[in-house]
């Protein structure tokens, strides 16, 4: 990737010259300005990623990047977001990473180059050098959802260590023992922190997480489909099934049906992340519901808090189990040892 030294040496003048052309600035001559910008586009160059949005001038334009728009979450997230951003006199303009690090990149880059006032982004993994330079070059950004360790943005997010603590007494009152999960990608923060709450939980019940009750999924539904399959082929599989989002769920729940077994008769299913079809299932899909309308507007407060000079502050709000019938709950609890 070409950088600002390269494009000085490709026209013939001095670093401080190039600046000063790509931030407009009069001083520079007309000569001066026709052989940088033709260095420019015959470099390909773009500002170190993230110099535009070092400007003084307002577009009242954000970008969000999500994670994946097809994930009901994050479009019901991505419709509180624009809701909130027009009723502050902002636009929105959205880009779909698909999970995947490079895709949301590129949609980082490409709004920066829009010169965006500021940056919503889920991201894909915990370190996109391109998100770091964004952050230390002083780029308005907040973190929704998943987060970077370490970077200093505010985080606007849900808690769902509580409600999986919860999810969990809930199985064990039910009887259950054996409780496997989907885990979500390990480069995510979602994906680890889902993880840690719920071995942590089980604990507290003196039950394990054995690593054959472990599968790693990518928070699509074919994950979820095949580390079920995995899970039913155990000599012993689990009782319960906990998805750490919709989708693996209802990749979950096919595998199941795609057996010719029932849920919650031969396998319990339990999610992270409720979504209005949950309530269509046959059964219903007890699951984990973040207040998501609540964090895309949050999301949207601290940022433009930001944009406008003023401390944008990290957020995180209480999710909440919801109790369906997907766990055997219109059951008489299973009588089963505590070990």
């Amino acid at each position: 990737m070409a950088s600002i030294k390269d494009v000085a040496a490709e026209a013939g003048v001095s670093v401080a010259t190039v600046s000063r052309v790509l931030n407009d600035h009069p001083s520079v001559s007309a000569d001066a300005r026709t052989r940088v910008l033709a260095a420019v586009e015959t470099l390909g160059y773009r500002p170190n990623a993230v110099a535009r949005s070092l400007r003084t001038d307002q577009t009242h334009t954000l970008g969000l990047v999500m994670s994946d728009v097809m994930n009901p979450y994050f479009t019901e997230l991505a419709r509180s977001v624009e809701e909130e951003a027009r009723a502050l006199g902002y636009s929105v303009i959205i880009g779909n990473a698909d999970e995947r690090p490079d895709l949301q990149d590129h949609h980082v880059r490409n709004l920066l180059d829009r010169r965006i006032d500021g940056l919503l982004v889920s991201p894909t993994d915990g370190g996109s050098p391109l998100m770091l330079d964004a952050v230390r070059a002083g780029t308005p950004m907040v973190f929704v959802d998943r987060w970077i360790p370490g970077a200093d943005v505010p985080v606007v997010r849900a808690d769902g260590r509580t409600a999986v603590r919860d999810l969990v007494a809930h199985l064990h009152g039910l009887g259950h023992r054996r409780l496997a999960i989907i885990a979500g990608p390990a480069a995510t923060t979602t994906g680890q922190e889902r993880v840690e709450a719920f071995r942590e939980a089980l604990a507290a019940y003196g039950l394990e997480l054995p690593d054959a009750y472990i599968g790693q999924g990518d928070f699509q539904a074919e994950s979820g489909r095949s580390v079920t399959e995995g899970f039913l082929d155990l000599a012993e599989p689990p009782e319960v099934v906990f998805a750490a989002d919709n989708l693996m769920a209802l990749g979950a729940l096919d595998a199941v049906r795609a057996r010719g077994l029932r849920v919650p008769d031969d396998l319990a299913l339990a999610a992270f992340d409720d979504i209005r079809w949950f309530v269509h299932t046959d059964p219903p899909i007890t699951a984990i519901a973040q207040p998501t309308g609540e964090l895309g507007r949050a999301a949207v407060r601290a940022l433009v808090d930001r944009i406008e000079g003023r401390p944008g502050e990290s957020v995180t709000l209480p999710a909440r189990l919801v109790v369906r019938r997907s766990c055997g709950e219109n059951h008489t609890p299973v009588q089963r040892s505590t070990t």
